[in-house]
């Protein structure tokens, strides 16, 4: 691992970025707001999606890929984009990563057509999985351990937030009708941020790469990235064509190709010691058990907002702008989750993420209790009303897991590690939001208003707290501190 010699005239320890507290302080603004406009871009479209038709003239399928072509291109080029940061610069490929992202959000924004809008969403999606690996990565190098803690929990807080933030936003600026432009704004409003986001980023984020891992590993990148597509692809669409058997199909070749993936890195490491992924990541046992955790905490916010969303309209027959409530709630309810976390793990470690699974458990528990009580008859603010302590479980376990997950990896690996993190969380994502058409509809049909809806819905919390509880399982196999007592 080396550093840029232009930053520092000192000599840190390997793989240690060392920046004035300003630089930092900015390093960290520059690259959370590119994290926050993917978060952002990966949902913000549900919202607009009815006037994005009208406009447009987008048919079912075309409004479907969307959403879809932005995920799947994301999903399956995390694992090299994050290698490609380790290769040939991290603040490089970052860079490159947020101007081709703000430049397909002008084409999103311009489109006046669904074909041209799918193109530009998977550009978006291309350079998302370039940009995004570097922020964790970036973090990782340019922060010592002491202060690690804090800035890896506003990570999880900016990951989470803008995940749950982006139908809100998407329906607000849709609704606004901004110059006219009505759905525009949701694209448009990433230049300003990703023009400055490439400025700043120029100046204060400091260099950092792996001249160990000594070339590009093309065969890999290739398996890695058709093994992720088969099995993200049916995942996204599947549903909404009943599961036919080619899905089925699809996923178990993608699972056959990542088999020949592993043992081509494995061999690839034999040979020249240059794989796209190093495995033996996976002998840590925190690294392994932080990807688990991630992978479930993506699958139940996938199978958990997705089925609040439809409870809170076709369930209470909400109005959109009475649903947001309900986010917002949330959101507040992960902030404070998220800020606590951040000043408690660094003395108890994974009893921070472990009291958040509980707490959330419990909440969910409680919620289903109170929907079986009040029934159709629950409005907006009592519907709402018990997000704001699922949001706090939330957060704690969100804030903290990136820290505990990443902490112990050694700096050359810090872009792989990170798009590994990444992916674990899109595919978790894929599989939960696939699992709310099993889920969610199992004794209903899409479109079901009311007590059935209710019923699916709270039955349908069941799953999510138990994915809770086997989430907390899982860490007890994290750090029990991060700091030495």
């Amino acid at each position: 691992m080396s550093y840029d010699t232009r930053q520092t005239t000192s000599s840190p320890p390997q793989g240690v970025v060392r920046a004035a507290g300003r630089t930092r302080a900015v390093t960290l603004a520059v690259v959370l707001t590119a994290e926050l406009m993917n978060a952002l871009d990966g949902s913000v479209v549900y919202t607009a999606l009815p006037t994005i038709a009208a406009d447009t003239g987008a048919g079912t399928a075309a409004l479907q890929w969307i959403h879809a072509a932005y995920a799947l291109t994301f999903a399956v080029g995390l694992i090299t984009g994050g290698r490609l940061g380790d290769l040939y610069g991290r603040k490089r490929i970052f860079l490159v990563g947020t101007a081709v992202f703000t430049l397909a959000s002008l084409l999103c924004g311009v489109a006046t057509g669904p074909e041209l809008l799918i193109a530009a969403r998977v550009l978006q999606g291309v350079a998302a999985a370039a940009m995004v690996p570097q922020v964790l990565a970036t973090l990782h190098v340019t922060f010592d351990e002491g202060s690690r803690a804090k800035v890896f929990g506003l990570y999880g807080t900016v990951m989470s937030l803008g995940s749950v933030a982006g139908p809100v936003l998407g329906g607000v600026l849709t609704q606004a009708d901004l110059f006219g432009l009505s759905w525009r704004p949701i694209f448009l409003i990433n230049l300003p941020i990703g023009i400055a986001a490439v400025i700043l980023g120029r100046r204060h984020i400091a260099e950092s790469r792996d001249h160990i891992t000594r070339r590009l590993d093309p065969l890999g990148m290739f398996l890695s990235a058709l093994g992720l597509l088969l099995i993200t692809l049916p995942l996204t669409v599947g549903g909404e064509h009943g599961w036919p058997a080619w899905s089925f199909a699809a996923m178990t070749a993608g699972l056959l190709v990542l088999a020949v993936f592993v043992s081509q890195q494995k061999s690839k490491m034999r040979k020249d010691g240059s794989p796209l992924v190093v495995l033996s990541l996976f002998a840590g046992r925190a690294f392994s058990a932080g990807l688990a955790i991630q992978l479930a905490f993506g699958l139940l916010s996938g199978v958990f907002f997705l089925s609040w969303a439809l409870f809170m309209q076709d369930g209470l027959g909400l109005m959109p702008g009475q649903a947001a409530i309900g986010f917002v709630a949330a959101s507040l309810g992960e902030m404070g989750g998220a800020w606590l976390a951040m000043s408690l793990v660094a003395r108890y470690g994974r009893a921070v993420p472990q009291a958040g699974a509980l707490l959330a458990a419990t909440a969910l528990a409680g919620y289903h209790h109170l929907i079986a009580t009040e029934g159709t008859g629950m409005g907006a603010v009592l519907a709402a009303f018990p997000m704001l302590a699922v949001g706090l479980g939330l957060g704690m376990i969100g804030a903290p897991l990136a820290d505990l997950t990443l902490g112990k990896v050694a700096h050359k690996d810090a872009g792989a590690a990170s798009g590994l993190f990444n992916t674990a969380t899109q595919l978790g994502i894929a599989l939960g939001t696939a699992l709310t058409t099993v889920i969610l509809f199992t004794h209903t049909t899409a479109g079901t208003r009311g007590r059935a809806m209710n019923t699916a819905f709270a039955d349908s919390l069941w799953y999510v707290v138990g994915t809770l509880l086997v989430m907390w399982a899982l860490m007890l196999r994290l750090p029990p501190r991060t700091r030495s007592s």
